[in-house]
């Protein structure tokens, strides 16, 4: 029995996170109510910013070497990790300004239209007396902000993970906080209990087969670790039937978290009825999460068996480009049509992963980097446009002529949309051109065609909205913007000017990019 020599230093940005959690379900069981609020908001920030530093030094004491094993090899700090590590953090810090706004109807001049997300209550039965008393004496929940570290901490851990043990944990420990705060909504209760339930049934589906392709690539191997299994490939017969069924189990659990089409079919329905702040913190962050831990097991684990898993995974990219971006024009809803346009980009970026090269890889995190902080703009540009009971009007028939009644919410959301579409001076455009440049390289020119195919016909419904919030007069039950307070504009301001800066000046990006895109093996 081999003692475990445990690196704290290596695992530093993890072990800040999952200590800040802990520390916040300490804070929710010893201190008053009334003083929680603040104390999770500054232990949660204070502790996202310490993990970025962390992150940023283990960079520059790591220059120049491929990365570090830590734990016995299950965990290992490598370039593309820590370029993972940074940006999840950095999402997470947005992701917790946005959770942490509470303003409430009291404060708006509307007198209803409050833009705090989250139920006062979550175990009180939606509609109830019970709930309808804690509405009143302003109970609020501050449970959110250590089920949020807690996922934080799993994504970190996910992307590098370098055994497939370690990887399911960090599959688990990401998802279940994600199923929680799913049915958090403070209006449409059940809707929310809905998305939580469903979220809840395909994180299960996902982490089935994610342990049965383990399992079978045990057998197949001998060992759980990445760099075993490839040398199993080299050494042993790589298309025996335990291998094959094992990497095809394998690539079902993570295409369920990645939301790729067909195992995208209830992310529409979690993505509306979530808090909306939820929303945007995961449809980023999982993303990225997901697309690291594929990367890692794709370029390390199984590199010899490209020839097995390109077909595959051309035929997903293919089908959730075109599912993702028809089924995106038919949407009525501003939400299920971001989340039908974040099924759409999941088949962007698989065409970087399938490029199998190192462009491949750099260009692929540059897209998940550049994604994450639209995204995270888009939903909580959303999350400010409310109607007069305080709901979120996300039905796309009353965004008519709201960017002529509110410029600059419009010309916002716009940008992001813009970026979505992949139009050049935008962060979309630079992603795009870099994974379809890469997957090019890579032999896959059929794919990139359809690529920018999928990418016009996308364009059509993104300027519709754009045209509908100019050039369009607005109903009679027109919604109005709720000013938010400065965690929310600092959110929206943040995730602009990075979407436009990478849009005009990438280069910095995709350098840090390219020297990202080794993997230590």
């Amino acid at each position: 029995m081999v003692t475990p020599s445990i690196e704290y230093g290596l695992l530093s940005p993890m072990l800040i996170v999952f200590g800040v959690g802990v520390a916040g379900v300490l804070v929710e069981a010893f201190l008053p109510r009334s003083a929680r609020y603040g104390v999770q908001v500054a232990l949660a920030l204070g502790g996202l910013v310490a993990a970025v530093v962390a992150v940023v030094l283990l960079a520059r004491d790591l220059q120049g070497t491929p990365g570090k094993p830590a734990v016995l090899g299950s965990v290992v700090l490598d370039a593309p990790a820590l370029f993972l590590q940074g940006t999840i953090a950095l999402i997470g810090i947005l992701g917790i300004l946005l959770i942490a706004e509470r303003q409430s109807a009291a404060e708006t001049s509307g007198g209803a239209r409050g833009l705090d997300g989250f139920t006062p209550q979550a175990s009180a039965v939606p509609g109830s007396v019970a709930e309808q008393l804690a509405t009143k004496t302003g109970v609020m929940q501050t449970e959110v902000f250590p089920l949020t570290m807690f996922a934080i901490g799993g994504m970190l851990l996910f992307g590098a993970a370098d055994d497939l043990l370690t990887m399911f944990i960090a599959l688990e420990v990401l998802s279940l906080p994600l199923y929680l705060l799913c049915g958090l909504a403070r209006r449409r209760r059940l809707l929310s209990q809905e998305a939580s339930l469903k979220y809840f049934l395909l994180g299960a589906f996902s982490s089935a087969f994610f342990l049965y392709g383990s399992a079978m690539l045990y057998g197949y191997a001998g060992t759980l670790d990445l760099s075993g299994i490839a040398n199993a490939v080299v050494t042993k017969e790589p298309n025996t039937p335990l291998a094959l069924i094992g990497i095809a189990l394998l690539l079902v659990g993570v295409l369920f978290k990645v939301g790729a089409v067909p195992f995208h079919s209830w992310i529409p329905d979690v993505y509306q009825g979530a808090p909306t702040a939820i929303t945007a913190f995961m449809a980023a962050g999982t993303k990225i999460a997901a697309f690291g831990a594929m990367l890692r097991i794709f370029y390390v684990a199984l590199p010899q068996l490209r020839d097995d898993w390109r077909p595959v995974l051309w035929a997903i990219a293919i089908l959730t480009m075109v599912v993702g971006t028809i089924t995106a024009v038919t949407q009525t809803d501003v939400k299920r049509m971001l989340a039908y346009s974040a099924v759409a980009h999941s088949g962007f970026i698989l065409t970087g992963v399938i490029a199998a090269n190192p462009a491949g890889v750099s260009s692929t995190l540059f897209y998940l980097f550049a994604y994450g902080f639209s995204t995270l703009g888009a939903f909580a540009v959303v999350g400010l446009v409310r109607n007069s009971s305080g709901e979120e009007a996300s039905g796309m028939a009353q965004w008519a002529g709201l960017g002529r009644r509110y410029p600059i919410v419009g010309v916002v959301f716009s940008l992001f949309l813009l970026a979505f579409a992949g139009i050049p001076l935008t962060s979309g455009f630079v992603s795009k051109f870099a994974v379809f440049k890469a997957a090019g390289e890579g032999g896959a020119i059929p794919l990139v065609i359809v690529g920018v195919v999928a990418s016009a016909v996308a364009a059509y419904f993104y300027v519709r909205v754009i045209v509908l919030m100019f050039f369009t007069d607005p109903p009679e039950d027109a919604p109005e913007v709720v000013i938010p307070s400065g965690l929310t504009t600092a959110v929206i301001t943040v995730t602009a000017a990075v979407t436009f800066a990478l849009g005009a000046l990438p280069q910095p990006l995709l350098d840090l990019a390219n020297n990202a895109e080794t993997f230590l093996r």
